[in-house]
């Protein structure tokens, strides 16, 4: 995840949960680049560039960020969207293109999609859940009717609380993120488990906690070696309409290391903290720089945490991902922007 999530939907009037990172701003920036260290040069290239290429009336544009290559097409979950008391997220499809794209809304069963991730020859959704379904993972193939494939929707039994984001090893297995935004929010029932980081083996259906005492943990995010798992913590946001500036807005790292055949994330550290709104959406580029959607667009560290740069879009980013070569589409509510880097910029998920 992450970007910033459906938790967010109290703090905003124009874009529903991405503004309440928004209010914590003290200004409202332009669409512009920031250089804090002349590394970013490297990553921004000679000519950047912000541009919106997709919007429309209702926050269309909120989490997941999953980009389908072969097809040039984007999948995306909006914001928490309420109607005569109904609460409910729209997946949509976007068919991208250099100059113009379009927006079809699909309806896959995937109750309160979420963040969303390329798997197999689909992708792999983070579903919240309802009080009536359990929070899961569930695979959508991605040609109609979209058929939905439930993965994993408990541990031993016992109900996640709201998975919120999810990246995939090269090893096959799934790595997610499982706060309580959406009990926060009264979507969800009262938890049955902590706040946690699960690992989930599809071969010998093997479920583990790797990481937990975090607040709200959120986006997950693999360094290229795999060496290194990100996991930005938003409990600052805490869903319920109270933004907690003394609670945590903070990346932690990991190493990732293995015993007895299994990995373990060990050495946990604060690898960075946002300095306007939380962290949501997290991705590396192949050099291993860590970017992070936030309260005022997508900041940029070093893998060593040292804050290069900022790419600046009012109301901020929730989520976004790599397209092509130096390309990034960021969603920001009710608009879908593109980001034009230098064209050696690629990013880890993909290769791309």
């Amino acid at each position: 995840m992450l970007g910033i999530l459906s938790e967010l939907q109290t703090f905003s009037q124009s874009f529903c949960a991405l503004s309440s990172t928004s209010s914590i701003l003290t200004h409202q920036p332009t669409m512009s680049f920031q250089h804090f260290h002349p590394a970013f040069k490297e990553i921004t290239g000679q000519n950047p560039e912000i541009k919106p290429h997709l919007e429309n009336e209702y926050p269309f544009a909120h989490e997941a960020g999953v980009y389908i290559p072969s097809k040039d097409q984007l999948f995306i979950t909006s914001n928490l969207i309420t109607k005569n008391n109904h609460q409910r997220i729209q997946i949509s499809k976007i068919q991208l293109n250099d100059t113009k794209c379009t927006q079809e809304e699909i309806h896959p069963d995937i109750p309160m999609g979420n963040g969303g991730v390329n798997y197999q020859d689909g992708v792999l959704f983070c579903s919240q859940g309802t009080l009536d379904r359990p929070s899961s993972l569930i695979y959508m193939e991605i040609e109609v009717p979209y058929k939905c494939t439930t993965i994993l929707d408990s541990f031993y039994g016992r109900q996640f609380n709201s998975i919120n984001d999810v990246v995939i090893h090269s090893d096959g297995s799934i790595w997610f993120t499982d706060p309580i935004y959406g009990f926060k929010q009264g979507f969800r029932p009262k938890p049955e488990l902590p706040v946690q980081v699960y690992r989930y083996d599809p071969v010998t259906k093997a479920v583990r906690v790797v990481a937990d005492g975090f607040g709200r943990p959120n986006g997950i995010s693999f360094s290229p070696d795999e060496k290194v798992v990100y996991v930005t913590d938003t409990d600052a946001v805490q869903g319920d309409g109270n933004i907690e500036l003394s609670r945590a807005a903070t990346i932690y790292a990991f190493d990732v290391v293995h015993y007895h055949g299994q990995p373990f994330l060990t050495n946990r550290r604060v690898f960075a903290m946002a300095d306007n709104g939380i962290p949501d959406g997290i991705k590396c580029d192949l050099e291993g720089n860590v970017y992070s959607g936030c309260g005022d667009g997508i900041h940029v560290w070093s893998p060593g945490g040292v804050l290069l740069g900022k790419m600046l879009i009012p109301g901020g980013v929730a989520n976004f991902c790599f397209e092509k070569p130096g390309k990034i589409l960021a969603l920001n509510e009710t608009r879908l922007w593109r980001i034009s880097l230098a064209p050696s910029r690629r990013g880890a998920l993909l290769g791309i």
